[in-house]
């Protein structure tokens, strides 16, 4: 089963030729904005970003479910976790 179909994004963010840690933050800073439970679309270059964004997100708390080569560029699907009142 295709499961992409499912996880459609809230928002989207282009980190393409950002570099890291600032591509880390700035996905971090979009997330905190969002409502829980919602997920975000980054797209990210390969080589650094794709390695230590998602790794670091996780680490962050947040779930990857998603990364996708779309050929010249990474589209990674994070959802911000739902927190207990």
């Amino acid at each position: 089963m295709n499961t992409s179909s499912l996880l459609t994004p809230d928002a989207q963010l282009d980190l393409r030729g950002t570099p890291c840690p600032i591509n880390f933050v700035r996905t971090k800073l979009r997330l905190e904005q969002m409502p829980d439970g919602s997920l975000l679309e980054v797209w990210l270059d390969g080589g650094e970003p794709i390695e230590q964004v998602p790794d670091s997100l996780t680490m962050a708390g947040y779930q990857v479910e998603n990364i996708t080569d779309c050929y010249g560029y990474f589209s990674l699907l994070v959802r911000r976790p739902v927190t207990a009142a």
